[in-house]
């Protein structure tokens, strides 16, 4: 049987890469060694305190999760949160990206807003957490505070990226004529989606800690934060520990959907 040029390529991009497949299984072992490392020093610290109050097994965490998962509180309260800070995380990414490019094309304009956007990055999140309870319901803080912490990430990397363009294919792109959305196409798109990646995977860390820190403090209906409050003001320390377990892995979850949108983006720019 004749093989065809595809199957040839195929077999060439497979057999150029050898070793990637052993190199993610070691790194995935290594993860679950490093992972078992820490349960295991969690176990023998929860063992030699011997109070559950002060800090309780992982087991008895497990344990409470599981029994707080068969509940509807949970998962409307872990959804909501959820809901609000993926929305003001959406809010800040496109807010921060807006900002960006207009500061990046308007020196007015990076003169008016850059003092701006540093004084936001510099304030507390408490303290915005108070201004923002005084103009906006308690349902709306969490993704407003999201956004807020989110926006500041964003624009400055977006910005530093944008101005790094390479001078030589923007000189390219006018030589053949470009139209401006076929250079923002084919030259800025490529040029600055790592660094628009790389911020909002850092952004999104800071959105779930002070979004659900702003639910802590102004306890709204149907929550992580509330939960959260109320199972300290409880000394249920088996449940705040295990809706801390949950905001880490509706953490890692949103994180993972940013890479999956990010490299879904990514393929289909390859095949324009």
């Amino acid at each position: 049987m004749i093989s065809t040029d595809k199957d040839r390529g195929r077999k060439d991009k497979g057999a150029g890469r050898p070793g990637v497949r052993p190199l993610q299984e070691r790194k995935i072992l290594r993860g679950l060694a490093a992972l078992v490392f820490w349960v295991a020093v969690w176990t023998a610290t929860a063992l030699i305190t011997g109070k559950a109050l002060i800090l309780p097994s992982p087991l008895a965490v497990v344990r409470a999760l599981l029994r707080m998962g068969g509940t509807s509180v949970f998962w409307l309260s872990a959804g909501s949160s959820l809901l609000r800070i993926a929305c003001g995380f959406l809010a800040g990414v496109l807010l921060g990206a807006g900002l960006a490019v207009l500061t990046s094309v308007s020196k007015t304009a990076e003169t008016l807003l850059a003092p701006a956007i540093r004084v936001i990055r510099a304030t507390p999140v408490a303290s915005f957490i108070i201004l923002v309870l005084l103009w906006a319901s308690r349902a709306m803080v969490t993704g407003v505070i999201a956004a807020l912490m989110v926006l500041p990430v964003i624009w400055e990397q977006l910005s530093a990226a944008i101005a790094s363009v390479d001078k030589g294919l923007l000189e390219l792109a006018r030589v053949y004529r470009f139209g401006r959305r076929k250079t923002v196409r084919l030259v800025y798109l490529p040029s600055v989606l790592p660094s628009l990646v790389a911020a909002c995977l850092t952004a999104q860390g800071l959105a779930w800690k002070s979004g659900v820190a702003a639910e802590v403090i102004t306890l709204p209906r149907s929550s992580i934060g509330t939960q959260l409050y109320y199972s300290k003001l409880y000394l249920n320390t088996d449940e705040l520990f295990a809706w801390t377990l949950t905001v880490i892995l509706l953490s890692f979850l949103l994180e993972l959907l940013c890479r999956f949108a990010f490299k879904h983006l990514q393929g289909g720019r390859a095949h324009v």
